[in-house]
Parts: C-alpha cells; sequence; structure tokens
C-alpha cells in the first residue's frame, strides 16, 4: 500500500484537534486519531525546528518501501511548508519499553513471561531480517531500542521510528559512508562512534538488537543510575557474562539461578552477547540470530566477552537524535 498525502488539515480532523496525546519522541508528539472509515490510528506530527526534514523524508522514505508484519504499517502523511505529520496504523499495547520498565501494560495488565520475550525477541529478528535482506533495497534502522518497538494487542512486535534509517541501493555492498554519530546513548554500536573498530553496515543494527534483547531480560534499562551501571566497563552484559561463564542462567525475576530450567532466556542471552561482539564481523547476520534462537537442539557456542561497550555517559542519554561525534 503506498502512503497517501493528506493535507494538516486532515491530519488535525483525524485527530480531533490534537485531543488524544498518546506518546512523544525525540522527533514529536504522537496523537490517536480515527480514519473516515472507522481505523484507529496514530498521527506523529514533527517538530517545526528539524531543519531541513531530513528524519522526516528518511522516513517517509523508508518505510513506505516496507510491507511486514513486524514492521509498523505508514498509512499516510503531511507537509506543508514547516508544518509535517506521519499518520501510522495504532498499535494499541504501546512501546516496548513501558513493558520492561513498568513490569506490565496499563492497557491489558499482560506481563512479559519468558515464552513472550522470546516470541518478541524472534519478531523483531525477523522483523530486522527483512529490513536487510527482503526490501527491494536495504534499510538500515540505527536507534533500535525497546521505545521504538511496538506491541499490539497480541504483543506481536513492530519495529517503528524510521527517522535515523538509511537506504542502501545495493544488498551487495554492506559497508555504508556516515558522517557523525547516529542513535541512542546505550545502544550504539562500537564501529558508529569510532570507525577504528570497523565500518558502518547492518551488523550495526545487530548491536543494537543484542542490547535491547539483553535489557528486555534484564528488566531494566541498560544506563540505570543503580547498581551495576555505574560505569562503562560494570553493567548487565558484562555482568551476566561472568555469571554464565560459572553455569549460571538468569530467570525473568531478575534473579541468578542454577537450576537452568529456562532454556528460552539463557538461549536469549547467548544469541544476544554474539550480537554485541565489538568486531562487526564477528556479529551474526539477522538471518543466523534467527536460526540461533530457533534452534531446538543446542545452545549457541558460547561467545567471546566483548572487550568494549557502547559509548554511555558520554553520549547523549536517551537521544534518538544524530549526534556529532
Amino acid at each position: 500500500m503506498t502512503p497517501k498525502r493528506n493535507t494538516c488539515s486532515d491530519a488535525k480532523k483525524l485527530t480531533n484537534s490534537f485531543k488524544n496525546k498518546v506518546g512523544q519522541g525525540g522527533y514529536g508528539v504522537v496523537y490517536k486519531g480515527e480514519l473516515p472509515d472507522g481505523r484507529i490510528v496514530a498521527v506523529k506530527v514533527l517538530g517545526e525546528s528539524k531543519g531541513n526534514g531530513e528524519e522526516f523524508i528518511n522516513e517517509v522514505a523508508s518505510i513506505s518501501r516496507t510491507s511486514h508484519v513486524n514492521i509498523v504499517t505508514l498509512l499516510g502523511f503531511c507537509y506543508e511548508r514547516t508544518k509535517r505529520a506521519l499518520i501510522y496504523e495504532f498499535v494499541q499495547n504501546g512501546s516496548l519499553d513501558k513493558f520492561i520498565n513498568e513490569k506490565g501494560s496499563s492497557i491489558t495488565n499482560r506481563y512479559l513471561d519468558s515464552k513472550i520475550m522470546f516470541q518478541i525477541a524472534v519478531g523483531i529478528a525477523r522483523g530486522l531480517e527483512y529490513l536487510h535482506r527482503g526490501c527491494r533495497t536495504r534499510i538500515l534502522h540505527f536507534d533500535i531500542k525497546p521505545h521504538n518497538i511496538l506491541l499490539d494487542e497480541n504483543l506481536c512486535p513492530k519495529i517503528s521510528d524510521f527517522g535515523l534509517a538509511k537506504l542502501c541501493k545495493t544488498k551487495e555492498i554492506s559497508i555504508v559512508s556516515m558522517t557523525g554519530m547516529r542513535g541512542t546513548a546505550g545502544y550504539i554500536a562500537p564501529e558508529v562512534f569510532s570507525r577504528y573498530f570497523g565500518g558502518v553496515s547492518h551488523k550495526s543494527d545487530v548491536y543494537s538488537y543484542g542490547m535491547l534483547v539483553l535489557e528486555m531480560v534484564a528488566g531494566r534499562k541498560n544506563l540505570d543510575d543503580g547498581i551495576l551501571s555505574h560505569s562503562s566497563e560494570n553493567y548487565f552484559p558484562n555482568w551476566i557474562y561472568d555469571k554464565l561463564e560459572k553455569g549460571e542462567t538468569y530467570d525473568t525475576s531478575g534473579d541468578i539461578t542454577d537450576d537452568g530450567q529456562d532454556n528460552m532466556i539463557k538461549r536469549m542471552i547467548m544469541v544476544s552477547l554474539w550480537c554485541i561482539q565489538t568486531n562487526p564481523s564477528d556479529r551474526p547476520s539477522m538471518g543466523k540470530v534467527i536460526d540461533m534462537l530457533e534452534c531446538n537442539f543446542q545452545l549457541p557456542q558460547f561467545p567471546p566477552k566483548p572487550f568494549l561497550n557502547s559509548p554511555t555517559r558520554s553520549a547523549q542519554h536517551g537521544s534518538s537524535a544524530s549526534t556529532t561525534s
């Protein structure tokens, strides 16, 4: 489906003069609306101070090329001088970060047990695999994090917010040119903030995916100001790696156990640790991630311990905007 171009007055009518605010991100405010045919939609109104509107063009250009159950659907857009808005399908349960940080949805009162977490992790992986290999043009997202994963009424994950996305003309050339640093602190791959670690490619999304899944298992933000986060060398990935080396595993309540019963959680952790390897070439593709997650016979091989983490305190905390390296 090709997104329909609407007028800004249309967007105002859909949202009943922007009365029902349902969220706010780095690029704008999201309102709940209704199409004339009765479908509920989310209307994201972008701020007027966003320069030449690069993030708007990115989002329309990239997401209009997609059609996948794990990618949010863009239904329309508005563009009138400095006024810009995006009209999406409404995803009932909101973003994944609310489930992680608030331990459940206020709408359905549903929680993420190990089975649901596993299904969400696989769904996100399938969405990224589609962006990297399933589209006519490869799409690199560059801002994979819980806030940008939406959950529908069945807790099916949908990747959203393509404001930092980059289109690649061919799938054969994986390295992309990029000036500056883009992404959100805590999820940025090492090569994105320093080319010393390699070229920027689809493997940068793989790193962000690994950090997202580790955060989902941990049940807390990887940049929390509490325990295990006082330095970039003493936070959840290193801590859980040390525990796994001792033969322990991590259960969904946030406690370390040694009963080894929760194989789905352990598999998610093992795959995630492969995804956050410092050298991009050591990370699996998203297709390989899906294979490792869904293989029921044996756990993935134990990964090497990453020697460098994503920037934390030095980067803009919680920002989803492109920043200067």
